[in-house]
This record gives C-alpha cells, structure tokens and sequence, in this order.
C-alpha cells in the first residue's frame, strides 16, 4: 500500500478511496471489484490517524502527507533493497552459495536443534 502512496503524492487534487483500490487490488492479486469500499475506507482511516494521508478539506479525497511520503518511500525502500534481494538469496527455487544463505542455514538448524532439546513438534 506505502508504494502506491508515493504515485498519489504527485496528484494535486489528491486521491479518492476508489483511486486507491484500483491501484492496489492489482498488487495484492485481487481484483478491484472483490475489494469493498468498506474495506478501503478502513485502510484509509488507519493511514489517516497515523498522519500518513489527510482529508482534503470538504471533499472526499485524500493527500498523503510529508510525513507519509517520508514513511512510503522508506519502506518501499528497504523492501526493495533489502528484503526482497535477501528473501531471494534464502529461498529454495535455486540454490545460491551466499554468505546471507550460509548465516540463514546455521539459525535454521540452530532452531531445529532447540526445538528438539525442548520436545516440541515442530
């Protein structure tokens, strides 16, 4: 959700509860009709009481805020980044011999040696 508040921070009149779910049903792999307004309009709220969107006086459309570009692309930035070329040197699809996938073996088997010592099922 965070990335697609950067692409309405360049709107001047802002965005509406349906602009956002346009954009983002594609990216949760949903269709735009099978997410209700109700729904949005949760999401929205939420973002508005962490000051991360705005109302736009007597309308009902929404800006995002400084603060909310700020905490967008931050996000958007360490997911890009970081988690998603990680999650990719960990994953199984294709093995890769990185030091990320060596570190994330030993915790791995770390785990697996503390749920035994303790008998839980794993």
């Amino acid at each position: 959700m965070l990335s697609v508040l950067v692409v309405f921070r360049l709107l001047p009149n802002g965005f509406s509860n349906r602009d956002l779910r346009e954009l983002l049903a594609p990216l949760l792999g949903l269709d735009p009709s099978d997410m209700t307004a109700g729904r949005m309009t949760y999401d929205l709220r939420r973002l508005r009481l962490h000051q991360i969107i705005e109302r736009v006086p007597h309308t009902n459309r929404y800006q995002v805020t400084s603060f909310g570009l700020e905490v967008a692309m931050f996000f958007t930035r360490t997911y890009n980044r970081l988690l998603r070329t990680g999650l990719s040197q960990i994953c199984d699809p294709v093995p890769i011999d990185t030091p990320l996938r060596h570190h994330f073996d030993r915790l791995e088997g770390a785990i697996t040696d503390m749920i035994g010592k303790v008998g839980l099922a794993a």
